[in-house]
């Protein structure tokens, strides 16, 4: 069983136990994908192993990292993500995209997808 004091394992996400690793990995990586969540959000149960098999057969450039919220609040506040899930694409350490509830991965695949072969192509 899941204790609600660590993060939900989230399979090919790295998974920010502090903001400041968060804003280091932000800064450091040429396109990253944050996903802010909570153990209890239903919706994100069958969204986070969609994003993890878009960002490995899509945009394999793209890292990929999870949020707790509940362990993290102040990244959450930091980053204004008031509900959960909530989907924040960082390229060269500026955010380019935030997606909320209702995410359709096709949507965000041509999203991503336009941001990301200017970026990489």
């Amino acid at each position: 069983m899941h204790d609600s004091n660590d993060p939900a394992p989230q399979p090919g996400f790295s998974v920010i136990t502090t903001l400041a690793a968060l804003q280091d990995r932000i800064a450091g990586e040429a396109a990253l994908l944050a996903y802010f969540s909570t153990p209890q959000c239903r919706v994100c149960e069958g969204l986070g192993p969609k994003l993890a098999l878009l960002l490995d057969t899509a945009f394999p450039r793209m890292t990929g990292v999870y949020i707790d919220c509940e362990v993290l609040p102040e990244a959450a506040a930091q980053f204004q993500v008031f509900a959960v899930p909530t989907l924040i694409v960082f390229f060269d350490g500026r955010e380019t995209l935030r997606k909320g509830r209702g995410v359709g991965i096709e949507q965000l695949r041509g999203e991503i997808g336009r941001i990301y072969a200017l970026r990489f192509d």
